[in-house]
């Protein structure tokens, strides 16, 4: 399976949650790889079908990522899509991040996902660099600073 799961109860409520996680200005605030910097280029609200680009870097090296909101359901779920891009040609990418969010009386049951299976070159890309062995600890920082962000709303 290509996919790796972290969960975390979070107080606050479903619409908080989800109201922090559908604004792409507030990613990399929320980021525990270390990879996203700057600010998004597209919607200030994400919603289903939209498109975005986030600055990013691996190592030295600066690339910005496309990414298209691929799941979206109110207050609950959403996923995107990141790839990498150039001159509109699609060269690496297919990951999914996913944020699925359940009402567990004064707290939200938060299930962040990150989901490999229909990438591009998964194993060249993905498994080789390590990226699912780094990704678990990234995912637990970034639900960490999804539960400081409600909580400083």
């Amino acid at each position: 399976m290509r996919s790796i799961s972290v969960t975390r109860d979070i107080d606050g409520t479903p619409q908080q949650l989800f109201a922090v996680l559908r604004d792409p200005a507030r990613h990399a605030e929320l980021d525990g790889s270390g990879m996203l910097r700057g600010r998004p280029d597209g919607p200030s609200l994400l919603g289903p079908g939209d498109r975005f680009s986030m600055g990013m870097r691996q190592g030295r090296i600066p690339y910005r990522s496309v990414n298209v909101v691929v799941e979206y359901e109110k207050d609950r779920l959403i996923a995107w899509e990141t790839w990498g891009e150039f001159r509109g040609r699609r060269l690496v990418g297919g990951q999914r991040w996913r944020y699925e969010l359940a009402a567990t009386g004064a707290t939200t049951h938060v299930t962040h996902t990150y989901d490999w299976s229909r990438a591009r070159l998964p194993r060249l890309v993905i498994e080789l660099p390590g990226y699912p062995k780094r990704m678990g600890p990234a995912m637990t920082t970034t639900l960490e600073r999804l539960a400081t962000a409600v909580a400083n709303r």
